[in-house]
């Protein structure tokens, strides 16, 4: 008998836990993308790609070595770190610069206090995309050392000197077109379990530190343009002037507001290579994209490893004009 009454209770209530389990059944909670997250965060901490390029205060992604006269001044300023191997550090360096590994640039970001930091490298490359790392987390202030050791010194710049190339001129690889019209695709998918902008992109960041510079060769894109999606960060009216990567797109300028980054191949393990003139803002613009989602690479020297006797250069071609190494100190 009580074993029935325990059945006809547990029958009485099974309508009750129904009603009671549809007042409680609201829809699931449906969570923010976490690109859109990290994206709006970006845009509203001047952190989009035009503000890692140059940030709030006008300071470019660069800065040139300076004239032996502001020499004093110059290093004085700057919390200098060297991402150069040991041994070629301990050869010759800026004086007061310390040697530092890639993977712990983060790390020196925070020991510089109130200074801002000077990246170097020995072509600009590395460091401009340390920069664009360092300023996504939260350093603003960071600069890379324009052209690298190699625009220190005649005795350091053996790494620009030995990689100004033709490698494009003549082949069907280089063209004359006109521009193509943008795509529109759809946002990178990035996996998150956070639903803070600000979290999910110094995890990004940290990420792509540990990952280090992603990279191609001109001569491997010349070879086979068609297995890369090509952005050119160039005017327009040198997209024409100088020529261009078969199928490349004209990128510039690139944000996240604008929603101009929408024209980029987000599918995993589409190569998204982007070059310029020298191969340093290409590696500040890789270095955004990778933390964003897309399998970028920079393609190494830019121009000038891809024709570099093109005659439509007016700025920016290694040793020509203001392009050439100074002779400032070295220490060891």
């Amino acid at each position: 008998m009580r074993k029935l009454s325990l059945i006809v209770i547990g029958l009485l209530l099974v309508p009750t836990f129904l009603l009671t389990s549809c007042d409680q059944g609201d829809e699931p909670e449906v969570l923010t993308p976490a690109f859109t997250l990290m994206k709006d965060y970006m845009i509203n901490n001047n952190l989009d790609i035009d503000k890692i390029i140059t940030n709030a205060d006008g300071e470019k992604f660069v800065v040139g070595a300076p004239a032996e006269a502001d020499l004093a001044s110059f290093l004085a300023k700057y919390y200098i770190i060297d991402i150069r191997s040991g041994t070629d550090f301990a050869k010759n360096h800026i004086e007061g610069a310390k040697n530092v590994t890639f993977k712990d640039i983060l790390n020196e970001g925070a020991a510089a206090g109130s200074k801002p930091v000077l990246v170097v490298c020995y072509t600009g490359q590395t460091a401009c995309y340390a920069t664009a790392l360092m300023r996504l987390y939260g350093y603003s202030h960071t600069r890379a050392l324009k052209w690298g050791m190699s625009g220190w010194n005649t005795t350091t710049a053996g790494s620009w000197n030995n990689n100004i190339k033709d490698v494009a001129k003549g082949t069907p690889s280089w063209s004359y077109d006109k521009e193509i019209a943008p795509l529109v695709l759809s946002d990178p998918i990035i996996s998150s379990l956070s639903q803070n902008g600000e979290a999910i992109l110094k995890s990004r960041v940290e990420q792509a530190v540990q990952d280090g510079f992603k990279t191609v060769t001109n001569a491997d894109v010349v070879a086979n343009p068609s297995g890369y999606f090509i952005n050119n960060f160039f005017s327009g009216a040198d997209y024409i002037g100088f020529g261009h990567l078969t199928n490349a797109y004209r990128i510039l300028p690139l944000t996240l507001a604008s929603n101009s980054y929408k024209g980029l191949e987000p599918t995993p393990g589409a190569k998204v290579v982007t070059y310029c003139y020298t191969g340093q803002t290409s590696a500040v613009i890789t270095a955004c994209l990778r933390v964003l989602g897309y399998d970028a690479y920079s393609l190494t020297f830019g121009m000038n490893g891809l024709y570099h006797s093109n005659s439509a250069w007016t700025s920016n071609q290694w040793s020509v004009g203001s392009s050439v190494p100074k002779e400032l100190p070295l220490v060891n």
